[in-house]
């Protein structure tokens, strides 16, 4: 028998570019999100199957792509990236009044998904080549590199994604040293320019504000959602209705119960018990990442792994602040958790970059 055939061999050839622990935090996560899929809307447990399997190809092609190779293609990434940001603008598909798709032809892509991971890799190379003396100027460089993008996103308009876009960009920024005078600065004239973006918000984006404020204001419409968001979660008590048994999501009282609210569902049925098991499953999940991003060999890679390991954090706050009416509705999904196959893909993108980095943290890269 051929030694590379043994089935050792074949094992540790494909658990190699694998980091167990993150392998198994996600893992958990995705088997959560089954079981929640199979409760919220049964009739989608295969496409997500099929979606899973996907990701984790996905995920284990980019975690043999070292992190030298991935710095080499960081520019013609987020230039591509771009342009077909510009592409949408100019000749996307509208659907229910956003443009956001592409129409190759083939195939339909959403571009503002693949700057959540464009965006954190193009400033880490443009850090990288800085590193030797960074000036306030390559703070300004890179918030122009950040602005462009997210613009064009929030025009679509696609405001959950610009958020995620916007905050992959500023984590990789401020980990590269940026002053506090300066973010403090940044907010003082964030706040300073409220009222222009006021005027600058869609009609429905102001009405998200404003349902955020009062949703009783307007119960059986544009607060619909948050009532019946939030009253599946406390319903759920201390240890929840049981898998299957929550109300509000059976007799679909919550709507996008298998995507945004999704969490929810899970509140109603496991109860606050449950809910600080998912909590502490996204804890060690973003303490791996942190841990990855300390011990990296360059400054590209502790920037990359520090940014998307933070973005698990920001789509999980979004996503659990948005349902549970602390903060609009923005159409973030929970990460692993929320049906659907893009969002997952990208997430599952960064969990191999992570593994990547660690698996490269003792090699000196030029």
């Amino acid at each position: 028998m051929n030694p590379d055939w043994h089935p050792r061999v074949l094992l540790y050839r494909l658990l190699a570019p694998i980091d167990l622990p993150l392998l198994m935090l996600s893992g958990l996560l995705v088997l959560t999100a089954l079981a929640m899929v199979a409760s919220a809307s049964p009739e989608r447990i295969g496409n997500q199957l099929l979606n899973i399997g996907v990701a984790l190809l996905v995920m284990r092609i980019v975690a043999q792509v070292p992190p030298q190779r991935l710095m080499h293609l960081a520019l013609p990434i987020f230039a591509g990236g771009v342009l077909l940001l510009v592409g949408v603008a100019l000749f996307g598909d509208v659907t229910k009044g956003a443009r956001r798709w592409l129409n190759l032809g083939f195939m339909r892509i959403q571009p503002s998904e693949m700057m959540k991971i464009a965006m954190p890799l193009m400033l880490a190379w443009y850090f990288q080549r800085h590193e030797a003396l960074l000036r306030l100027r390559d703070y300004a460089v890179a918030t122009l590199i950040l602005l462009v993008p997210t613009a064009l996103i929030a025009r679509q308009p696609d405001l959950g994604t610009a958020i995620l876009v916007l905050a992959a960009g500023f984590y990789v920024i401020f980990l590269a040293g940026l002053p506090w005078k300066i973010i403090v600065g940044m907010l003082g004239a964030a706040a300073a320019g409220a009222p222009l973006v006021w005027g600058m918000l869609h009609d429905y984006q102001r009405a998200r504000i404003v349902t955020l404020l009062d949703p009783e204001k307007d119960p059986l419409g544009k607060g619909f959602h948050i009532i019946q968001s939030t009253i599946a979660i406390g319903s759920g008590g201390i240890i929840g209705k049981g898998w299957g048994q929550g109300t509000q999501a059976q007799l679909e009282f919550i709507p996008e119960r298998h995507t945004d609210f999704i969490f929810s569902v899970f509140s109603e049925e496991f109860g606050l018990l449950g809910n600080m098991l998912l909590l502490g499953l996204y804890a060690m999940l973003i303490a791996r990442g942190m841990m990855i991003a300390v011990n990296a060999a360059t400054l590209f890679s502790r920037l990359l792994a520090g940014a998307i390991t933070l973005i698990f954090f920001t789509y999980a706050f979004v996503n659990m602040g948005m349902v549970s009416g602390i903060l609009p509705v923005v159409g973030v999904p929970l990460p692993f958790i929320s049906y659907g196959g893009t969002a997952l893909v990208t997430l599952f993108v960064g969990i191999g970059i992570l593994m990547s980095i660690h698996r490269h943290r003792m090699l000196v890269q030029k």
